[in-house]
């Protein structure tokens, strides 16, 4: 009941940030990634914005060994990117800037995103489905070669 209440909260919390920033504002995203054209500057304040919390948030939680709902806090990875990891942010860059969404967006537009909107949901959830399965092809690929 408590860690639904938190989701519940903090996702609101994620959404109506989302909405008071413009980052469901679809033109305003691809406006910021327009940096040779005509660039809108005022989402490095949402950056800006999001990196302090953040900050502070992490180091509170690397003097913890659980979270405050009871989980375990997983180590941090200190192995660095891997191919994997460059792939997927290489494509998810690639989305967000033909799109000017990204997932959390996304599913905050749905009220009021029209088509479009609905449109990028099932594509993204197509490629969430499928991807782990392309995934585990090529990794069998690569094993048998």
């Amino acid at each position: 009941m408590l860690r639904n209440l938190f989701a519940a909260l903090s996702g609101g919390l994620f959404g109506a940030g989302l909405l008071i920033s413009g980052m469901t504002d679809t033109t305003k995203v691809q406006g910021w990634l327009d940096v040779f054209g005509d660039w809108d500057p005022t989402l490095a304040f949402v950056l800006g914005g999001a990196i302090l919390p953040m900050a502070i948030a992490w180091r509170i939680a690397a003097r913890r060994r659980t979270a405050f709902l009871g989980d375990t806090i997983p180590a941090p990875n200190t192995a660095g990117p891997d191919k994997n990891m460059i792939i997927g942010s290489v494509l998810f860059g690639m989305g967000w800037g033909l799109a000017g969404l990204c997932p959390g967006p996304a599913m905050a537009s749905l009220s009021f995103g029209g088509w479009g909107g609905m449109l990028f949901l099932v594509a993204m959830g197509a490629g969430m489905y499928i991807a782990p399965k392309v995934r585990q092809k090529l990794d069998q690929n690569s094993a048998n070669a």
